[in-house]
Order: structure tokens, then C-alpha cells, then sequence
């Protein structure tokens, strides 16, 4: 078998390969075992294995047994430490999430044992050319230097991994309000707005990964993740189980600077079901297209977080809300509703009793002021054996009963005229979103 410096081939494709088999075992459940192992092998010792191995020249073979463990403690050494600096790069540019710092390690340790293969070729071809006498390049400083240089290397290269993060899928650096508090800006000044608090994070204990988000940072709405109706989608939909007064058109939903809009707007409609709505509104739901389509996303378990305005005036009906991918309610789990008043919000889980009636539990929360005159971050730890509600980071309501177990879509609607119409002079109102997210432990 061909070698090269230090060890055979075969050592430096496994290291090579360890990575991106890492990264694939990402696809997986968070809680598998095979996952776990996998990743937690690689973290643990090939990203530090491939730098040592770069770095160091190849041991004498009558030292190899003495140095054989100081070697393996140092390769675990620094893949630690490479680890905690590209998460933490990742997580000081509000982009972390494990497949992130795994994909980037996966990089890192493939450019290390590419860099050992040709660094001796490069060498060879340097020592056919010898530097004459004075010519000032210094010689090799040794081993220790040569650790260094790789080390610093590596650090080099995992902070720029962490830079080049897709800037769609880092967190708004918008404030989240402190409790029962507001925020001053207005709408027109898109979600980035002075403050201190550094990005959307869960305030439920970890650990967890994001496995969903939008910043709605383009000028359209990303169809791979979201549709604009319920999946009884017929040019057009309603929920006739409200008797609400509108009829949901993919027109009534924008993207623009940095917010997602959901409109409502006094117009006379004809649904495809053939009866008259007064009003038209918007809505987006990561479900189907129409009946017989695949969901986009589904969800079981998590905490999800979404960054709302809701528009002022009574009459409105704006919910941020989860149902079963089965269509089938309930269950369904209401993160936050606004039910005929602005000023406080509605947090409920519904199930099934045993005639088949639609119970719920949930609590009404009264802010100190009205909810729409600013930003506010809802959120859901939905647990296998509770469930938690949060606004603006503070913990609202938990349940341990009638905690559901099924796949569920997630939804943002602004529904009109439940349980009251609005006012006769009330033409228009608008839901906005800074972000949606998702993450799962």
C-alpha cells in the first residue's frame, strides 16, 4: 500500500470520510443511537486526529509506542477545542445549529488530510530548489512551531466556516421586549431595531437544534416551506367551523422588508364554495397545497417561537397555532390567540372527551398594555409530558394532561369577524411576522 508521511492511506481517507458520514447521521432522529455515536466519535477525535497529524511530523518508529498515548490525548485535546471555537463562531453570529458546526468540522478535518498529502509533494519540489546562502528565509522551527501554525490554522478556518453562514437562516438581531414591555418600532422600520438582547433562542431548557426558521428576508414568500391555505385548499379557502367572515387568497400575503404580512381587507368575495365573504384575508401554514398533496413540514415536539405584531382593532381573529397533519381536530395546540380583544392573549391545548366533544384548557394572560402596539415573541415547549407557554421569554402556563403525540403543521392566521365583526369604519388590518422557528431537542 502506498503511504504517505505518518501513516497509511487507508488512515487518512477514514479521517477524510469521517466527517461527511458525521453529517449524513444528521438526517436522522435526533434521539438515535447510531446519530449520537457517529457524531459524537467525530467531534470527539478526528478533527483534532487530522490537525495533529498535519501538524506534527511522522514519529520516530522507536519512540511510537511511548508516544502513541500523548498523541491520542492530544488529538482529543484540540478536536475539543476546535469544536467549542466553531460553535461558539456559529453562535455568535446567531447561526448555530449542530448539522452547521458538523458540516463545517466535516470541511475543516477534509482540507487537514489534503493539506498533510500534499504538503510533503510541495516540499520536495522546494528542496530541488534550495535557497542559496542569506537569502533570510528562516529555517524549520521545529515541531512545537509546526503544532502552532496548524492550530492556528484550524482556528482560521472554523472562523470563516462560522462567517460564511447563510445569512437567510441566522436569527434577526431584532430586541425581544422585556416582560409585559412593548416595542417602539414601527412597521415600516422592518424587524431590526436597536436593542441589546442578540437573537430568537428558546427560553425552555436545552438542549436544542433549530430544525425550522424563516426571516422572511427575501421579497416573496418561500413556497418550499409554507402554503397559503388550509389543505382544503380550492382556489381559496375558509375555517366554516368559526363562521368566520373571510376567505383566505394567496394575494393577502407578502414578504418585504424583512416581515411577513398577512392582510386583511374589506372586500366582497366569492369562495369556490360558492358563498360570499365581506372580507379577504391571509394566511401561511407549512401543510399541503390541497387535499391529496404531502405536508411540507410536520412537527412532533419541539419549541416554537414566532416574532408577531398583531394589528389593532377589535373583530380580528390573528392566531399563530399547530394542527395535526391528519386534519383531524383535535388535538390542537394553540400557542397564542387573540379572540375578539388585543389585549390579552389566549393560550390553549384542545383534545377529544369521551363523547367525542372538543375540550380545551388554556389560560387568558392580560399584558400590561395592548398587545399591538408592538413586536412580541410567543412561543410552545410542546414535551412528550407537558406543555409550556412563553411571552416575551417568561413562562405563562404549563400542562401535564392532554399532552398530544401526533404530527402537527404549523399555521399563522389572521381570520376576521370571530367572535364579533369588526367595526362598521374598519377597512383593512395587517398580521406581521419577524420570524417563525422551530427546534427540537
Amino acid at each position: 500500500m502506498r503511504r504517505i508521511p505518518g501513516g497509511p492511506v487507508a488512515v487518512e481517507v477514514l479521517l477524510a470520510g469521517s466527517g461527511w458520514i458525521a453529517l449524513a447521521s444528521t438526517l436522522l432522529p435526533a434521539a438515535n443511537p447510531l446519530r449520537v455515536l457517529l457524531v459524537t466519535a467525530f467531534l470527539v477525535v478526528c478533527p483534532g486526529a487530522a490537525a495533529v497529524r498535519w501538524a506534527a511530523p511522522a514519529p520516530d518508529s522507536r519512540r511510537r509506542a511511548s508516544t502513541v498515548l500523548e498523541t491520542g490525548c492530544l488529538a482529543v485535546a484540540v478536536s475539543l477545542a476546535i469544536a467549542a471555537l466553531v460553535a461558539e463562531a456559529f453562535f455568535l453570529g446567531h447561526a448555530f445549529t449542530a448539522t452547521r458546526v458538523v458540516a463545517t468540522l466535516a470541511g475543516l478535518t477534509t482540507l487537514l488530510v489534503l493539506a498533510r498529502y500534499l504538503g510533503p509533494r510541495l516540499r520536495r519540489r522546494a528542496r530541488a530548489d534550495p535557497d542559496p546562502p542569506g537569502s533570510g528565509r528562516p529555517a524549520d522551527a521545529g515541531p512545537p512551531l509546526r503544532v502552532a501554525r496548524g492550530l492556528l490554522a484550524a482556528a482560521v478556518l472554523a472562523a470563516t466556516g462560522a462567517g460564511c453562514a447563510d445569512r437567510q437562516s441566522a436569527p434577526s438581531l431584532s430586541p425581544l421586549p422585556p416582560t409585559g414591555a412593548t416595542s417602539s418600532a414601527a412597521p415600516s422600520s422592518g424587524p431590526s431595531t436597536a436593542g441589546t438582547v442578540p437573537g430568537p433562542s428558546p427560553a425552555a431548557p436545552g438542549p436544542w437544534h433549530a430544525v425550522f426558521q424563516d426571516d422572511f428576508t427575501g421579497s416573496a414568500l418561500d413556497t418550499s416551506r409554507w402554503t397559503t391555505c388550509y389543505d382544503w385548499n380550492v382556489a381559496g379557502c375558509t375555517n366554516a367551523g368559526n363562521h368566520e367572515s373571510e376567505w383566505y387568497l394567496p394575494s393577502q400575503v407578502t414578504v418585504d422588508q424583512g416581515l411577513l404580512s398577512l392582510t386583511a381587507q374589506r372586500q366582497a368575495t366569492t369562495g369556490s364554495d360558492g358563498l360570499h365573504y365581506p372580507w379577504r384575508s391571509g394566511m401561511v401554514s407549512t401543510g399541503r397545497d390541497s387535499w391529496d398533496a404531502t405536508p411540507r413540514h410536520t412537527f412532533t415536539y419541539g419549541y416554537f417561537a414566532a416574532r408577531l405584531r398583531i394589528p389593532a382593532g377589535a373583530g380580528f381573529f390573528p392566531a399563530f397555532w399547530l394542527m395535526p397533519a391528519s386534519r383531524t381536530t383535535p388535538p390542537e395546540l394553540d400557542v397564542v390567540e387573540f379572540i375578539g380583544t388585543t389585549l390579552s392573549a389566549t393560550m390553549t391545548v384542545h383534545w377529544t372527551g369521551p363523547g367525542g366533544d372538543d375540550l380545551h384548557e388554556g389560560r387568558r394572560f392580560t399584558g400590561p398594555s395592548d398587545f399591538s402596539a408592538g413586536y412580541h415573541v410567543f412561543a410552545l415547549d410542546w414535551e412528550k409530558t407537558s406543555l409550556t407557554w412563553y411571552i416575551d421569554g417568561v413562562a405563562r402556563l404549563t400542562l401535564k394532561e392532554h399532552v398530544p403525540d401526533v404530527p402537527m403543521e404549523v399555521l399563522l392566521t389572521l381570520a376576521v369577524g370571530y367572535p364579533h365583526p369588526p367595526a362598521a369604519g374598519q377597512e383593512s388590518a395587517v398580521l406581521r411576522a419577524d420570524w417563525i422557528r422551530v427546534w427540537q431537542h
